[in-house]
């Protein structure tokens, strides 16, 4: 058991602690977040309101939140994990019974003004729970069956949770999170492959029960399967999303019809244009050039949430620091590859630039830890 995150008791002053700040981490955060801004204020068509400027809002109490998590000695975070993982669990159960409904899934808490999605606090809330399992795990246990048994019930339980909302996409990032977390802990490649063979014969059973009595999926889900392998069936119902997401992507052709000028977005035909589909608004205006540039600021945060778990002189901060990194990879490859009609639209947004408080306040609480591992357990 690796014990230097316990029994440390050096705590940096604050000038030491600001200096071992991750710089170019938050630069990049900052320069997509101003990217998201701007997005926002073209698919308004050039007006701060009804979104820009609640984002701007946000972002705001999000770059504080990150500062005061980064702050605090990762010694607390790790204790506070058990509570911060059932309050995440027993949101995620309030809103199967009293959620609100938002296209046939219970996916919102609404507690007066405040709109809260649980699903997304689980994604970082699962993260930091396996990640203080395995600080506490011998190397030698951790692929036993039991302590292999251990955290698959951590990710089942919310998984299952989100899928009764029902809400597939986010429960198959959840597992695919979690998968991910297990993999960098070091368990043996075998699970994968039973795995594997469990999601083919679920898979199976899934298409197989379709019209029968036991059907497994909604009615709406089995459509978006179809409208993915052939978004022609219904280009003015169910495929009408995906079929106007790439009808914008491909006149925006390389260098994209300039910042405003997006027929799409600007004449509304694109729908959701502020929230899943923000990425097509850009792809539109500013190009593929410009597009796969944004990308490049994507993979160069994980490259410094990789840098931050190798720097890390304890199992939790490393875990914790390649969880955010591949969370984040997770949101951005299920956004990308849903607008572009490489998987069924799933409703997942694109981190740091739609619109939405839920995710971006869990993205940036997950900077924030990122930044506490910087700060507090450094080697060296």
């Amino acid at each position: 058991m690796n014990t230097s995150l316990i029994s440390d008791s050096v705590n940096p002053r604050l000038a030491q602690k600001i200096s071992n700040f991750s710089w170019p981490l938050l630069a990049l955060v900052a320069i997509l977040s101003g990217i998201g801004v701007l997005a926002l204020y073209s698919v308004a068509g050039g007006a701060m309101e009804p979104w820009a400027l609640t984002q701007f809002y946000r972002l705001c109490a999000g770059f504080s939140l990150m500062l005061v998590v980064a702050l605090i000695p990762l010694r607390f975070w790790y204790f506070c994990v058990v509570p911060i993982f059932f309050f995440a669990i027993i949101l995620l159960a309030l809103s199967l019974i009293y959620g609100v409904s938002v296209k046939g899934a219970q996916r919102w808490l609404e507690f007066g003004p405040l709109r809260i999605q649980p699903s997304e606090m689980v994604k970082l809330a699962l993260v930091m729970a396996l990640a203080a399992y395995y600080q506490n795990l011998d190397n030698k246990n951790i692929s036993r069956l039991l302590y292999v048994m251990i955290p698959a019930l951590i990710v089942a339980v919310p998984s299952l949770l989100v899928a009764m909302q029902p809400d597939l996409g986010t429960a198959i990032l959840i597992v695919t999170g979690g998968s991910i977390m297990m993999f960098l802990s070091g368990i043996h490649l075998a699970y994968f492959g039973a795995l594997l063979v469990i999601l083919v014969i679920s898979l199976a059973l899934i298409f197989i029960s379709r019209g029968t009595s036991w059907q497994m999926l909604s009615d709406y889900q089995f459509n978006r399967v179809d409208t993915f392998l052939n978004p022609s069936i219904d280009p003015f119902g169910t495929g009408y999303h995906i079929t106007q997401s790439k009808i914008a992507i491909g006149s925006g052709g390389l260098e994209g019809r300039g910042f405003l000028q997006g027929t799409q977005s600007q004449l509304n035909f694109l729908p959701e244009k502020h929230t899943d589909f923000v990425f097509t608004t850009l792809a539109e205006e500013f190009g593929l050039i410009w597009c796969v540039i944004l990308l490049g600021f994507y993979a160069a945060i994980i490259f410094y949430c990789t840098m931050s778990a190798l720097r890390s002189n304890n199992r939790f901060g490393s875990l914790l620091a390649l969880g955010v990194g591949s969370t984040l990879f997770l949101n951005v490859a299920a956004n990308v590859a849903m607008i572009s009609g490489l998987i069924p639209v799933v409703g997942v947004p694109l981190p740091l630039i739609s619109y939405g408080g839920s995710s971006l306040m869990v993205i940036m609480f997950g900077f924030g830890l990122v930044q506490c591992v910087n700060v507090h357990s450094r080697k060296g």
